[in-house]
């Protein structure tokens, strides 16, 4: 290529590029979604803040305790609910309200928040079920997860998981996530075993 010609598209690329960010500044994507509902005023968080954003203020259903996990990611994104399972002594259900702050631009549940409840279904679920891991912390080497349906906004959205298999450093699990009786998530994930450390049993607060 000439240099004359080199210069020709490099100026056009400019241009183009110059357009484009015009179109940017202009348009902007988040206009194009639907209006969510309007926020109310912030409910008190565990530690005696703020929560960034208000809860639903839905009930949630018979039985389920909140648990509060500290005041990390967890306790951000929560609060999660469980319960024992009914008819089951030995089971275990955890739960929690889609509220505004864990909605994508549809107002429907995101994707990550049900990543992160199912990331807190199987290990809460493992350290119930599985002498092997009561009070260890479990990291997780693997989690999948089949999204089934949406869980729109407001909905209770409940998991119970079960465990597979333990190894002398690992455990296998699945669950079932659902939203208002509808199934909406099916997991499975793989965990290490790892150290003991300062936790309380989820049978302690479901109980």
């Amino acid at each position: 290529m000439s240099r004359a010609g080199l210069g020709h598209s490099l100026s056009a690329m400019t241009m183009g590029l110059h357009h484009l960010l015009d179109f940017q500044t202009e348009v902007n994507p988040c206009d194009m979604t639907p209006a969510l509902p309007a926020a109310s005023a912030a409910a008190p968080a565990p530690n005696g803040t703020a929560n960034p954003l208000p809860t639903t203020g839905q009930p949630v259903p018979e039985g389920f305790k909140p648990r509060h996990l500290g005041d990390g990611f967890v306790a951000i994104n929560g609060p999660f609910y469980t319960r024992r399972t009914p008819g089951n002594p030995q089971g275990m259900q955890m739960g929690f309200r889609v509220e505004h702050r864990h909605t994508n631009p549809m107002g429907i549940c995101h994707g990550g928040m049900m990543a992160t409840f199912c990331d807190m279904l199987l290990p809460m679920t493992a350290h119930l079920l599985a002498k092997e891991t009561a009070g260890r912390f479990l990291p997780t080497i693997n989690l999948n997860i089949d999204y089934l349906a949406p869980s729109p906004l407001g909905a209770w959205v409940q998991g119970e998981a079960q465990v597979l298999k333990v190894t002398r450093s690992m455990v296998f699990m699945q669950g079932l996530v659902t939203a208002d009786g509808v199934a909406v998530a099916r997991v499975n994930g793989l965990m290490k075993i790892g150290p003991i450390f300062n936790f309380v049993r989820p049978d302690k607060a479901a109980a």
